[in-house]
């Protein structure tokens, strides 16, 4: 590790030089097989050709020129998310926070507009939106928000799966201006709500007159089986945002708007200098045009059932696990203890995981997966974990 890194992270020790597909290779030639995407990023694996080519064309062509001129490939993109999400506007930065940042300040803008000197937005217990001082400051951990105090002020925090406590809030806050909930929480260990709970959700703010805002950094992008989670109930969110798989790699976050949404910002209200460039907005347009055509959600829900089955089999005579939980390739295995010396057992064996909330194994694979690779991501997990607690 350089002396001159920040050090921000506790990074594993091995690099990668390059990948292919669910795989990688190291530095000394070894082989991994892929399951955690860098953190749901790769979701259509490495070295994709279609990807690749337009990245290397988009880049001898032209890399930036700001959001002071019209960009041709970001309207494009912009077009084909909102068609896909049935959203009306869309805004570019460059990460999952800065969406969220966007979405933030659209919700008090928002409560501005209606007359509330003090707009409040709902966020979840466990919820995870960011690392920037307003993203933080609306996650639900305190190991996230730690040392960083004061925080930012405007958040009301309540259970999470939690109908009635939403309840509550609409009645005793009258300055709540928004909901920011993850349709499946990600980084609390891929906790899934009960069926029905964004469409309550949507209800509630339909009734108060609130915009319900939807974290889909991890859980959209055909991960849970649908090209966005809350397609899962049919709801359509007044503010969506995505990131991580959007680029494939290419970092680019987009907050999604619609109805009374799409009107709140104006120009000069928000503005990013590197959001929805050309090479960003081309390779975002290439990867969801791709998921698209390919039916790559679909196959996310049948390879992440496969997994499930799989290792639900493999895992039933070890006491150890609590439970197996999924919903398309958003995939945990709950331990009953903590278990995250489990990843470097893992990357031994040539396999790459992780381990969140401190007992959850969570599962990220590549969306492309196949029935053999699927198999075999379930067959090298199940003997970590068996040799691991055994």
């Amino acid at each position: 590790m350089s002396d001159h890194l920040v050090h921000a992270y506790q990074s594993m020790p091995v690099s990668f030089t390059h990948g292919d597909g669910c795989y990688l290779w190291d530095s000394d030639g070894k082989q991994y097989l892929d399951a955690l995407c860098g953190i749901s990023v790769t979701s259509l694996g490495h070295n994709l050709p279609a990807l690749t080519a337009a990245i290397q064309e988009q880049a001898a062509t032209l890399l930036h020129t700001s959001n002071l001129y019209s960009i041709t490939w970001q309207q494009k993109l912009a077009d084909l998310l909102c068609e896909s999400a049935q959203m009306d506007r869309v805004f570019f930065g460059n990460s999952g926070a800065e969406a969220n940042e966007a979405a933030i300040k659209m919700a008090r803008l928002y409560g501005h507009q209606q007359e509330i000197d003090n707009p409040q937005i709902v966020v979840m217990q466990h919820g995870f939106h960011g690392r920037t001082m307003a993203t933080l400051s609306a996650t639900g951990s305190r190991k996230v928000q730690a040392g960083f105090e004061p925080l930012v002020s405007g958040f009301v925090r309540v259970p999470y799966n939690d109908i009635d406590a939403i309840s509550a809030a609409a009645e005793n806050n009258r300055n709540v201006v928004a909901i920011l909930v993850e349709p499946v929480q990600g980084e609390a260990g891929i906790v899934i709500p009960d069926a029905g709970y964004l469409k309550a959700l949507r209800q509630i703010c339909d009734r108060n007159n609130w915009l319900l805002m939807l974290d889909e950094v991890q859980s959209g992008m055909g991960r849970s089986g649908r090209l966005f989670a809350c397609q899962h109930e049919a709801v359509i969110p007044d503010v969506m945002t995505l990131a991580k798989a959007l680029g494939n790699g290419v970092p680019i976050g987009a907050c999604l708007c619609a109805g009374k949404a799409a009107e709140v910002i104006k120009p000069g209200n928000h503005g990013s200098t590197f959001g929805g460039n050309p090479l960003a907005s081309r390779a975002a347009f290439t990867v969801l045009d791709y998921m698209i055509k390919n039916r790559i959600a679909d196959n996310a829900e049948q390879r992440g059932q496969q997994l499930s089955d799989e290792l639900q089999q493999g895992l039933a005579t070890n006491s150890q696990v609590a439970e197996v939980r999924h919903l398309g390739l958003l995939v945990a295995v709950e331990m009953k203890n903590p278990c995250s010396e489990l990843v470097s057992h893992a990357l031994q064996q040539g396999l790459l995981i992780n381990v969140t909330a401190a007992n959850v194994v969570r599962l990220l694979p590549p969306l492309i997966m196949n029935q053999a690779q699927t198999s075999e991501l379930a067959t090298r997990l199940i003997d970590c974990i068996n040799t691991f607690t055994g």
